[in-house]
């Protein structure tokens, strides 16, 4: 396949600009669905890590037709909680954690409202929240951005592969130190619709094996596989020696 030219003769800013425009053309403005009780939020991204939103949902389903409310579920055996999860993967696991989640919610809080979680900073929220085991980063700024509305960028494992390929962040970035790094980068107001777009175009074109690079609409944009990467940030541009690929 013939390469297209990259216009790396930009500040990282303008190319994240960009890219949020062209995806916004190709796949919409995604617009949020309004607030929802951050818990719930909070307990479905648990159930899906390591596994596909299908599976999440059966479980997230599951579980609450077993139990009648977040309180039986804390009070509730980690085995039966394991049985109601069990198409979510990991099951033995996120039940114990699920639980001791709930029950330190509980303890901590008075309650399983955590719609203060909303008016936190995002700093503060992280620590907050981050301090449970099975809770990192990427769960919290989900919470914040579905269930708050927060202008915030949530990286999951395609946000994560797109952003590195497209040389937004360095190639060895993790997944939480590509956060902090993409916070600045990503236009004011636009962080939900740059997420959302992500995905859509991590599951339908650039996939993790086999991308399909000819037709991706930020073709011109992106030096995969010669990735290149300016440590210097939102004012260094993005040029100079060619980085690791990414694929996964």
């Amino acid at each position: 396949m013939q390469r297209v030219d990259v216009d790396l003769d930009v500040t990282l800013t303008q190319r994240v600009a960009t890219a949020v425009a062209r995806l916004e053309e190709v796949f919409g403005e995604p617009v949020w669905d309004g607030p929802r009780e951050p818990v719930d939020v909070l307990i479905r991204t648990i159930l899906s890590q390591s596994t596909n939103d299908r599976n999440r949902d059966r479980a997230y389903e599951e579980l609450r037709r077993r139990f009648a409310d977040w309180d039986a579920v804390a009070d509730a055996d980690p085995q039966a909680i394991a049985e109601a999860i069990r198409s979510a993967g990991l099951s033995n696991q996120k039940s114990v954690r699920i639980r001791e989640i709930l029950r330190w919610i509980r303890g901590t809080n008075g309650s399983f409202d955590l719609r203060g979680l909303c008016q936190m900073d995002v700093r503060q929220a992280m620590e907050w929240l981050g301090q449970l085991k099975g809770i990192g980063v990427k769960t919290v700024a989900v919470v914040l951005m579905f269930a708050c509305g927060r202008d915030v960028f949530p990286v999951d494992t395609h946000v994560h592969r797109i952003v590195r390929r497209l040389g937004f962040v360095p190639p060895s970035a993790s997944a939480e130190k590509t956060f902090w790094l993409m916070e600045p980068l990503v236009p004011p107001g636009k962080a939900y619709s740059f997420h959302i777009n992500l995905l859509r175009l991590g599951r339908s074109i650039c996939l993790a094996r086999k991308p399909k690079c000819e037709i991706c609409p930020l073709r011109s944009l992106c030096p995969f596989p010669g990735l290149a990467w300016s440590p210097k940030g939102t004012g260094g541009k993005a040029g100079g020696k060619k980085g690791n690929r990414v694929s996964e």
